[in-house]
């Protein structure tokens, strides 16, 4: 599953900046499109759930990008 997501997400990118050629002139994502992880479910998920998933994925990605020492 994470070679097919490694996949999808490095053509997409290809393909939306080759489209809107603005957005490589400026890194609004610290040079990356799409962030390090993704979610996978088989059995179906309420948007609650979806919501408290995004929010603990942004923490996690501050936290990583400022580590406290």
């Amino acid at each position: 599953v994470s070679g097919f997501v490694g996949t999808v997400k490095g053509r997409t990118a290809i393909r939306v900046l080759n489209r809107f050629r603005e957005l490589k002139k400026k890194p609004y994502w610290g040079n990356h499109f799409w962030s390090r992880g993704y979610c996978v479910d088989t059995v179906g998920l309420d948007s609650e759930m979806i919501r408290k998933y995004v929010k603990h994925q942004e923490q996690k990605e501050r936290e990583s990008e400022n580590p406290r020492y």
